[in-house]
Protein backbone atom coordinates (compact mmCIF):
# COMPACT_ATOMS: atom_id res chain seq x y z
CA UNK A 1 0.00 0.00 0.00
CA UNK A 2 1.03 3.61 -0.78
CA UNK A 3 2.55 6.25 1.57
CA UNK A 4 0.48 9.61 1.28
CA UNK A 5 2.71 12.39 0.38
CA UNK A 6 2.68 16.35 0.87
CA UNK A 7 2.01 17.78 -2.27
CA UNK A 8 5.63 18.79 -4.16
CA UNK A 9 8.08 16.79 -1.96
CA UNK A 10 11.35 16.40 -4.49
CA UNK A 11 11.68 12.90 -3.53
CA UNK A 12 8.30 11.66 -4.76
CA UNK A 13 9.49 11.38 -8.05
CA UNK A 14 12.47 9.46 -7.21
CA UNK A 15 10.42 7.18 -5.44
CA UNK A 16 7.62 6.66 -8.42
CA UNK A 17 10.93 5.99 -10.70
CA UNK A 18 11.86 3.13 -8.30
CA UNK A 19 8.12 1.80 -8.11
CA UNK A 20 7.85 2.73 -4.37
CA UNK A 21 4.27 2.97 -3.86
CA UNK A 22 3.06 6.71 -3.35
CA UNK A 23 -0.40 8.61 -3.86
CA UNK A 24 -1.44 11.66 -3.45
CA UNK A 25 -3.51 13.22 -0.47
CA UNK A 26 -6.45 14.21 -2.96
CA UNK A 27 -6.70 10.68 -3.96
CA UNK A 28 -6.35 8.65 -0.43
CA UNK A 29 -9.73 10.54 0.92
CA UNK A 30 -11.55 9.06 -1.44
CA UNK A 31 -10.72 5.82 -0.02
CA UNK A 32 -12.52 4.27 2.95
CA UNK A 33 -9.56 3.68 4.89
CA UNK A 34 -7.80 5.30 7.41
CA UNK A 35 -4.03 5.32 6.66
CA UNK A 36 -1.59 5.16 9.98
CA UNK A 37 -0.16 8.22 11.35
CA UNK A 38 3.35 7.88 10.93
CA UNK A 39 5.61 10.83 12.36
CA UNK A 40 9.71 11.35 11.64
CA UNK A 41 11.29 13.03 13.40
CA UNK A 42 14.90 13.28 11.01
CA UNK A 43 17.97 14.30 12.86
CA UNK A 44 20.13 14.16 9.98
CA UNK A 45 22.27 16.39 8.45
CA UNK A 46 21.22 15.25 4.62
CA UNK A 47 17.58 15.51 5.51
CA UNK A 48 16.43 14.49 1.56
CA UNK A 49 18.79 11.90 1.73
CA UNK A 50 17.40 10.87 4.62
CA UNK A 51 13.80 11.08 3.60
CA UNK A 52 14.02 9.03 0.91
CA UNK A 53 15.95 6.40 2.49
CA UNK A 54 12.86 5.80 5.20
CA UNK A 55 10.31 6.15 2.76
CA UNK A 56 11.56 3.23 0.79
CA UNK A 57 11.63 1.38 3.73
CA UNK A 58 7.80 2.63 4.59
CA UNK A 59 6.72 2.31 0.88
CA UNK A 60 7.23 -1.50 1.10
CA UNK A 61 4.67 -2.55 2.99
CA UNK A 62 1.28 -3.24 2.56
CA UNK A 63 -0.06 -0.93 4.73
CA UNK A 64 -1.09 2.91 3.83
CA UNK A 65 0.99 5.44 5.86
CA UNK A 66 0.57 9.16 5.52
CA UNK A 67 3.44 10.58 6.93
CA UNK A 68 4.51 13.75 8.80
CA UNK A 69 7.96 14.93 9.02
CA UNK A 70 8.51 16.62 12.23
CA UNK A 71 11.46 19.19 13.07
CA UNK A 72 12.93 20.71 15.87
CA UNK A 73 12.41 24.22 16.84
CA UNK A 74 16.03 24.71 18.90
CA UNK A 75 17.86 23.40 15.98
CA UNK A 76 18.57 24.89 12.67
CA UNK A 77 19.09 23.02 9.79
CA UNK A 78 21.95 24.11 8.10
CA UNK A 79 22.28 21.36 5.25
CA UNK A 80 19.03 21.60 3.65
CA UNK A 81 17.50 24.71 2.29
CA UNK A 82 15.47 26.69 4.86
CA UNK A 83 11.89 26.86 2.26
CA UNK A 84 12.08 22.74 2.02
CA UNK A 85 11.84 22.97 6.21
CA UNK A 86 9.19 25.10 5.71
CA UNK A 87 7.50 23.57 2.68
CA UNK A 88 7.41 20.12 4.33
CA UNK A 89 8.39 19.76 7.66
CA UNK A 90 6.54 21.08 10.97
CA UNK A 91 7.71 21.98 14.46
CA UNK A 92 6.90 19.63 17.21
CA UNK A 93 4.49 22.24 19.01
CA UNK A 94 2.38 22.32 16.02
CA UNK A 95 1.80 18.52 16.51
CA UNK A 96 2.40 17.86 20.19
CA UNK A 97 -1.42 17.45 20.61
CA UNK A 98 -1.96 15.22 18.07
CA UNK A 99 -1.57 11.40 18.50
CA UNK A 100 0.43 9.02 16.17
CA UNK A 101 0.55 5.44 15.26
CA UNK A 102 4.14 5.21 14.88
CA UNK A 103 7.08 7.52 15.21
CA UNK A 104 10.77 7.64 13.63
CA UNK A 105 13.63 9.08 15.09
CA UNK A 106 16.61 9.16 13.64
CA UNK A 107 20.21 9.05 14.03
CA UNK A 108 22.53 11.95 14.03
CA UNK A 109 26.02 12.67 13.69
CA UNK A 110 26.95 14.00 17.08
CA UNK A 111 27.83 10.57 19.00
CA UNK A 112 31.01 12.08 20.36
CA UNK A 113 29.34 14.77 22.50
CA UNK A 114 27.85 13.82 25.44
CA UNK A 115 24.33 14.23 25.48
CA UNK A 116 23.46 16.65 27.97
CA UNK A 117 26.02 18.66 25.72
CA UNK A 118 23.76 18.53 22.37
CA UNK A 119 22.53 22.06 21.55
CA UNK A 120 18.51 20.40 21.33
CA UNK A 121 18.88 17.87 24.08
CA UNK A 122 16.37 19.35 26.38
CA UNK A 123 13.75 19.71 23.28
CA UNK A 124 14.33 15.88 22.30
CA UNK A 125 13.39 14.75 25.64
CA UNK A 126 10.42 16.13 25.54
CA UNK A 127 9.74 14.72 22.61
CA UNK A 128 10.90 11.30 23.89
CA UNK A 129 8.59 11.70 27.13
CA UNK A 130 6.00 12.72 24.82
CA UNK A 131 6.27 9.62 22.54
CA UNK A 132 5.39 7.46 25.68
CA UNK A 133 1.68 8.91 25.48
CA UNK A 134 1.20 10.35 22.48
CA UNK A 135 2.44 7.13 20.03
CA UNK A 136 2.08 3.78 19.54
CA UNK A 137 5.09 2.31 19.07
CA UNK A 138 8.42 4.72 18.48
CA UNK A 139 11.56 3.42 16.10
CA UNK A 140 14.96 4.52 16.88
CA UNK A 141 17.81 4.41 14.62
CA UNK A 142 21.60 4.83 15.46
CA UNK A 143 22.29 7.49 17.93
CA UNK A 144 18.80 7.78 18.18
CA UNK A 145 18.21 4.35 19.77
CA UNK A 146 21.18 5.43 22.11
CA UNK A 147 19.80 8.85 22.95
CA UNK A 148 16.24 7.03 23.73
CA UNK A 149 18.11 4.46 25.64
CA UNK A 150 19.84 6.91 27.92
CA UNK A 151 16.63 8.93 28.44
CA UNK A 152 14.38 6.20 28.96
CA UNK A 153 16.62 3.66 30.72
CA UNK A 154 19.81 5.27 31.88
CA UNK A 155 21.89 2.88 29.82
CA UNK A 156 25.24 4.94 28.39
CA UNK A 157 27.08 4.99 25.43
CA UNK A 158 30.61 3.94 24.70
CA UNK A 159 33.27 5.45 22.53
CA UNK A 160 34.39 2.63 20.20
CA UNK A 161 38.53 2.84 19.46
CA UNK A 162 37.81 3.22 16.29
CA UNK A 163 34.75 3.88 14.18
CA UNK A 164 32.18 0.82 13.55
CA UNK A 165 32.11 0.84 10.13
CA UNK A 166 30.75 -1.48 7.67
CA UNK A 167 28.36 -4.21 7.01
CA UNK A 168 28.29 -6.96 9.80
CA UNK A 169 26.91 -10.12 10.32
CA UNK A 170 24.14 -10.90 12.82
CA UNK A 171 21.93 -13.13 14.50
CA UNK A 172 18.97 -13.84 15.79
CA UNK A 173 18.82 -14.08 19.43
CA UNK A 174 14.90 -14.61 19.90
CA UNK A 175 12.90 -17.12 17.69
CA UNK A 176 8.82 -16.56 18.88
CA UNK A 177 8.51 -13.04 18.21
CA UNK A 178 6.53 -11.29 15.34
CA UNK A 179 8.82 -8.39 14.86
CA UNK A 180 11.50 -11.05 13.24
CA UNK A 181 8.89 -13.34 11.87
CA UNK A 182 10.78 -13.72 8.50
CA UNK A 183 14.13 -12.95 9.59
CA UNK A 184 16.84 -15.56 8.44
CA UNK A 185 19.09 -16.84 11.01
CA UNK A 186 21.80 -15.07 10.06
CA UNK A 187 21.44 -11.11 8.14
CA UNK A 188 23.61 -8.24 7.12
CA UNK A 189 23.58 -4.70 8.30
CA UNK A 190 25.45 -1.68 7.85
CA UNK A 191 27.19 0.41 10.84
CA UNK A 192 28.38 3.51 10.78
CA UNK A 193 29.25 4.91 14.44
CA UNK A 194 32.04 5.65 17.03
CA UNK A 195 30.25 4.83 20.25
CA UNK A 196 28.10 1.61 21.29
CA UNK A 197 25.62 0.30 23.73
CA UNK A 198 27.33 -2.02 26.39
CA UNK A 199 25.05 -5.09 25.98
CA UNK A 200 25.39 -5.60 29.63
CA UNK A 201 23.69 -2.57 30.66
CA UNK A 202 21.07 -3.45 28.38
CA UNK A 203 19.95 -6.95 30.25
CA UNK A 204 20.04 -5.36 33.57
CA UNK A 205 16.91 -3.59 32.58
CA UNK A 206 13.85 -6.03 33.02
CA UNK A 207 11.44 -4.50 30.23
CA UNK A 208 13.85 -4.82 27.48
CA UNK A 209 14.60 -7.33 25.38
CA UNK A 210 17.57 -8.19 22.88
CA UNK A 211 16.83 -9.61 19.78
CA UNK A 212 19.45 -9.45 17.44
CA UNK A 213 23.31 -9.23 18.15
CA UNK A 214 26.79 -9.51 15.65
CA UNK A 215 29.43 -10.79 17.22
CA UNK A 216 31.59 -7.63 15.63
CA UNK A 217 29.24 -4.82 16.12
CA UNK A 218 27.73 -5.87 18.96
CA UNK A 219 23.98 -5.47 19.98
CA UNK A 220 21.55 -4.13 16.98
CA UNK A 221 18.09 -5.07 17.82
CA UNK A 222 16.44 -4.15 21.24
CA UNK A 223 12.65 -3.83 22.00
CA UNK A 224 10.51 -2.52 25.18
CA UNK A 225 8.38 -6.07 26.20
CA UNK A 226 5.48 -3.63 25.95
CA UNK A 227 6.35 -3.10 22.27
CA UNK A 228 6.41 0.31 22.38
CA UNK A 229 10.04 0.86 21.49
CA UNK A 230 12.29 -0.07 19.35
CA UNK A 231 16.03 0.00 19.52
CA UNK A 232 18.48 -0.25 16.71
CA UNK A 233 22.03 0.26 16.45
CA UNK A 234 22.54 0.40 12.69
CA UNK A 235 21.18 1.60 9.51
CA UNK A 236 19.05 -1.03 7.85
CA UNK A 237 17.60 1.86 5.91
CA UNK A 238 20.99 2.88 3.81
CA UNK A 239 21.33 3.28 0.36
CA UNK A 240 23.80 0.64 -1.35
CA UNK A 241 26.39 4.10 -2.01
CA UNK A 242 25.87 5.55 1.45
CA UNK A 243 29.00 4.08 3.48
CA UNK A 244 31.12 4.56 0.42
CA UNK A 245 30.09 8.64 0.29
CA UNK A 246 30.56 9.02 3.69
CA UNK A 247 34.30 7.05 3.32
CA UNK A 248 34.89 9.54 0.56
CA UNK A 249 33.56 12.58 2.19
CA UNK A 250 35.94 11.70 5.25
CA UNK A 251 39.19 10.83 3.07
CA UNK A 252 38.50 13.98 1.53
CA UNK A 253 38.26 16.04 5.21
CA UNK A 254 41.76 14.01 5.85
CA UNK A 255 40.80 12.31 8.40
CA UNK A 256 41.88 8.92 9.43
CA UNK A 257 39.09 6.55 8.64
CA UNK A 258 39.44 2.79 7.40
CA UNK A 259 37.35 1.24 4.53
CA UNK A 260 34.19 -0.01 5.51
CA UNK A 261 34.36 -3.83 6.27
CA UNK A 262 33.06 -6.31 4.05
CA UNK A 263 31.49 -3.89 2.07
CA UNK A 264 33.48 -3.45 -1.28
CA UNK A 265 33.67 -6.16 -3.77
CA UNK A 266 36.93 -7.53 -3.58
CA UNK A 267 37.96 -4.99 -0.68
CA UNK A 268 38.43 -2.71 -3.91
CA UNK A 269 37.26 1.06 -3.48
CA UNK A 270 36.93 2.07 -6.99
CA UNK A 271 34.27 -1.37 -7.51
CA UNK A 272 30.30 -0.47 -7.12
CA UNK A 273 29.04 -1.84 -3.91
CA UNK A 274 25.93 -4.12 -3.40
CA UNK A 275 23.26 -3.82 -1.26
CA UNK A 276 23.58 -6.94 0.28
CA UNK A 277 20.92 -5.65 3.22
CA UNK A 278 17.70 -4.92 1.57
CA UNK A 279 15.83 -8.03 2.51
CA UNK A 280 16.49 -8.02 6.20
CA UNK A 281 15.64 -3.92 5.90
CA UNK A 282 12.10 -4.08 4.23
CA UNK A 283 11.21 -6.68 6.34
CA UNK A 284 12.32 -5.28 9.67
CA UNK A 285 10.33 -1.90 8.83
CA UNK A 286 7.53 -3.88 7.30
CA UNK A 287 6.98 -6.16 10.42
CA UNK A 288 7.24 -3.24 12.50
CA UNK A 289 4.41 -1.15 10.74
CA UNK A 290 2.42 -4.58 10.78
CA UNK A 291 2.37 -6.10 14.10
CA UNK A 292 4.16 -3.41 16.26
CA UNK A 293 2.00 0.07 14.76
CA UNK A 294 -1.23 -1.82 12.73
CA UNK A 295 -2.11 -4.33 15.28
CA UNK A 296 -1.62 -2.23 18.58
CA UNK A 297 -2.94 0.84 17.56
CA UNK A 298 -6.63 2.22 17.91
CA UNK A 299 -8.36 2.97 15.23
CA UNK A 300 -9.86 6.25 16.65
CA UNK A 301 -6.61 7.60 17.46
CA UNK A 302 -7.56 10.63 19.70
Amino acid sequence: MPINLTPNLPNAELLEQENVFTMPIERALHQDIRPLEIAILNLMPLKEQTELQILRMLGNSPLQTHVTFVSLETHESTHVSKEHMEQHYVPFSAIKHRKFDGMIITGAPVEMIPFEEVDYWPELCQIMEWTKTHVTSTYHICWGAQAALYYHYGIPKKILPQKMFGVFKHNRTEEKIDLLRGFDDEFLAPHSRHTYTPIEEVRKIPSLKILCTSDMAGVYLVVSRDKKQVFVTGHSEYDATTLRDEYERDLGKGLDIQMPYNYFPGDDPSRTPKKTWRSHANLLYSNWLNYWVYQETLYELE
